[in-house]
């Protein structure tokens, strides 16, 4: 009989349990910590809102807990993960909203004087590659980045509309973008995006092209742990992948390659790009964290949040060279059938 491997027995807490048609990263994130057979994991899941359809998902997470909005500051939050901290023993946090992560990168070091690794970028990386100095970024490091302005006011909408020509691309600061063909349509998107995210609004040059991502991971030092590039095949109306594959490009891996070496990078992220029809890779965006197609990664060969806890936990992964062409994902509804006790235990007690 051959000795089996000692896994790693690790708690491992994951935000993001938001499984909607603009679904977080979350349940994907879980799905690759749970598929790495070097670890023998309990997952806490960390919500927002009780009806995230991750907190009731049979084999997502072993227990969850709902956190304070980011809004309420990062000294509420360290306060509530040291109460789940001091039952539950959790070993690595893998937060996976934007919104968020500000919080979480100003107590990183005090999580991990309470023995909670994190993966994270600095803050100063965070904010180089905010869409509000995304342009100013790419014009520094040689890389392709539409023009963009911030704006603070709707008065200032027309003149941008001018200077860049129809059709804009109308950006809130966190989440959500609009194609505006009209000063009508973009004054609409400035209003909603401002009602839901609030100020500055980014406009941004449209440009036409094929629009494809990838998901990378970088390890702090300018290295390059895994990027796997995907086009997408199905996009619903509010601009997320349905359904995406994996691809071969080269000029991709590059870009992600170059971007990591640039800012030293640490941890997971997402660059949007626009392929124009000569080739040239235009950087639309760069999500600071894990995108919510992470587990096509995983089917693809590249456990990118395994390693990323691996990481966290202090271990050296070695860069993966090689992934499978022409996997696919395709997302998908499902009813999930729970008991009201399951939402009343959640929205009273913030426990489940």
């Amino acid at each position: 009989m051959t000795n089996q491997p000692k896994k790693t027995k690790l708690t491992v807490a994951v935000t993001g349990l938001n499984a909607v048609d603009s679904p977080g990263p979350g349940v994907a994130v879980i799905r690759g910590i749970r598929d790495c057979q070097d670890f023998d994991v309990r997952i806490i899941g960390l919500s927002y809102e009780s009806l995230e359809p991750g907190i009731y998902m049979e084999g997502i997470a072993d227990k969850v807990y709902q956190i304070p909005y980011p809004a309420a500051g990062s000294e509420s939050l360290l306060g509530r993960i040291e109460y789940i901290h001091a039952i539950e023993k959790i070993d690595v946090i893998v937060p996976n909203f934007d919104a968020e992560l500000h919080n979480f990168i100003k107590i990183s070091e005090r999580l991990k004087a309470m023995g909670i690794g994190t993966f994270l970028p600095s803050l100063e990386q965070f904010e180089a590659r905010d869409k509000i100095n995304l342009f100013k970024f790419g014009e520094k490091h040689g890389l392709l980045v539409p023009r963009d302005k911030t704006i603070y006011d709707l008065s200032e909408l027309p003149q941008v509309a001018k200077d860049f020509g129809y059709p804009i691309v109308v950006k809130g600061k966190y989440y959500e973008a609009t194609i505006a063909y009209t000063l009508e349509q973009a004054q609409k998107a400035f209003h909603k995006l401002n009602a839901k995210w609030g100020l500055p609004i980014i406009v941004q040059e449209f440009i036409t092209g094929t629009e494809v991502n990838v998901a990378a991971l970088g390890d702090g030092e300018g290295n390059t742990i895994s990027a796997v590039p995907m086009r997408k095949l199905f996009i619903t109306d509010k601009g997320k992948a349905w359904a995406g594959i994996t691809i071969e490009e080269d000029k991709l891996i590059d870009l992600s390659k170059k971007f990591i070496s640039a800012t030293k990078w640490r941890g997971g992220f997402e660059i949007e790009i626009m392929l124009t029809q000569d080739g040239k890779p235009y950087i639309m965006e760069v999500n600071p964290r894990f995108p919510a197609w992470i587990y096509l990664t995983v089917g693809a060969g590249q456990n990118q949040p395994a390693s990323l806890v691996k990481m966290a936990l202090g271990q050296k992964v070695e860069p993966f060279t090689s992934y499978e062409v022409g996997k696919l994902f395709i997302r998908y509804a499902w009813d999930l059938i729970t008991d009201v006790s399951e939402f009343q235990k959640i929205s009273a007690f913030g426990e489940l």
